[in-house]
């Protein structure tokens, strides 16, 4: 559960931009949509290689 504690005379749109804030920092949202369907470890960590091979990619053509 998120607390967050308002001071005394503080703007409520500022509070709750602080709760959304706080909110997306925890990752919930993330967790429950990659919950919603099983993925295998393996695609996992290949999908996780081919984004590393894609921004190496990138560094390549910046420094060349």
């Amino acid at each position: 559960m998120l607390i967050i504690p308002i001071k005394d005379g503080e703007n409520i749109d500022r509070a709750l931009k602080r709760y959304k804030r706080k909110f997306d920092k925890t990752g919930v949202v993330r967790q429950l949509r990659s919950r919603q369907a099983f993925i295998k470890p393996s695609v996992t960590r290949r999908a996780q290689i081919q984004k590393a091979a894609y921004i190496q990619g990138l560094r390549d053509s910046l420094e060349s």
